[in-house]
């Protein structure tokens, strides 16, 4: 890296757009304590020249010490920072989703009984999971849908499951976080996690296969794996407890 704490950025900074690549940069600059020239290119016409007279095809462009460094990622390379693989698979959605269920199911518990960690916190900790995992697979349902169809049994069978799955599964968990109707949520529940558990066991653990989860939506980078399989087995623990609650077999 270059000794000069001195740097300059060329960022598009229009009326209706201001490039957020060109902030991050900027930013990233100022945190390592350089001293920024920061030139704004406020037309397309501006940007356009700059591009062509320095032979690059996107801005920002970064120059540190009269050297070009490049755009963002460039930037962040130079300075020994990761950057980020839009390919790559990882865990931090679903990381992220149940970790956000578990401190709603905490504060319901607190808000509720004025005690924090209660079986009912449990209890809506896996109805608010599958509440958030059902809401992310709605937001582009065909999208998930065509991941589904890559392992689940049923969907294979009867293509328009995969389309009505995330609508169960919203349904399960909303009647389940307010213990109404059980009569509907628990064969729901059991359903479809008992073939989304054998689907996933036979894909990953019997196949070999590897492939995306659809958990998260039709755009997940997560393994197919123990994350899915988790999903299911919660939806099914749930119905069971549930019930013999409903049964008497659960006093809990």
């Amino acid at each position: 890296m270059s000794d000069s704490k001195t740097a300059s950025i060329h960022r598009m900074v229009m009326d209706k757009h201001t490039c957020p690549y060109g902030l991050q940069a900027l930013h990233l600059l100022k945190s390592r304590g350089y001293t920024v020239e920061d030139h704004h290119l406020s037309t397309r016409a501006e940007t356009d020249e700059f591009k062509e007279a320095e032979g690059v095809k996107t801005t920002p462009q970064v120059f540190i010490g009269g050297e070009r460094i490049g755009g963002h990622d460039d930037l962040r390379r130079h300075l020994g920072l990761k950057v980020r693989d839009p390919d790559a698979v990882s865990y931090r959605p679903v990381v992220a989703i149940f970790a956000m269920a578990a401190a709603m199911a905490l504060g319901l518990s607190w808000h509720m009984t004025g005690t924090l960690v209660t079986v009912a916190a449990a209890a809506w900790f896996i109805s608010l999971s599958m509440c958030i995992l059902a809401l992310l697979k709605l937001q582009d349902v065909t999208g998930f849908a065509t991941m589904f169809l890559n392992y689940d049994l049923l969907a294979k069978r009867w293509v328009p499951y995969a389309t009505l799955y995330p609508f169960g599964e919203g349904l399960a968990g909303v009647l389940m976080t307010a213990h109404a109707l059980p009569w509907l949520s628990i064969p729901v529940a059991l359903f479809i996690g008992t073939i989304g558990a054998v689907s996933v066991f036979k894909a990953v653990y019997l196949d070999k296969r590897e492939l995306k989860c659809a958990c998260v939506g039709g755009s997940s980078r997560v393994p197919l794996g123990f994350v899915s399989l988790t999903e299911n087995l919660f939806m099914i623990g749930m119905a069971l407890w549930m019930l013999a609650k409903l049964a008497g077999w659960n006093t809990l």
